[in-house]
């Protein structure tokens, strides 16, 4: 599949701006994200910026960050609204497979190969956390 662009000046500087290594990681994340939401036949993510870090809603769904820091170099954070049952959900179904940061966020390795279908899953939850948060494991 062809790369998306990067509509946003400002969230393009902000990939831009990882190491190599890193930046390629994070647009898999963000083409993840595209991926799911026409998946699920939901409209196109809005992306912009919130804290510094590229951030992607639709309507009905809970915001997905995709953030980077030098103060923990090896990881790319995905990161979700700490007020929803979202990431609880995801350890309990994915406690195997992911590494967690506290209520917030999903860690992945820069190194290590990306978990797509537990990922995917994660992702699509977010993307439609206001219909399903109301669900046991928000319908999963």
């Amino acid at each position: 599949m062809p790369e998306l662009l990067i509509e946003s000046a400002d969230v393009a500087a902000v990939y831009d701006g990882y190491p190599d290594q890193v930046k390629r990681k994070a647009l898999q994340l963000r083409q993840l994200i595209f991926d799911c939401a026409s998946d699920n036949d939901l409209q196109t993510p809005d992306e912009t910026l919130k804290w510094g870090e590229p951030s992607y809603l639709v309507k009905k769904g809970s915001t997905v960050r995709i953030g980077w820091s030098e103060k923990s170099p090896d990881d790319i954070g995905l990161y979700f609204n700490c007020q929803t049952s979202l990431v609880e959900t995801f350890k309990e179904l994915y406690s195997d497979e992911l590494r967690f940061s506290g209520v917030r966020a999903i860690l992945i390795g820069k190194r290590e190969k990306l978990p797509k279908a537990a990922i995917k899953h994660c992702i699509t939850l977010a993307l439609t956390y206001h219909r399903v948060k109301h669900l046991p494991l928000l319908g999963a």
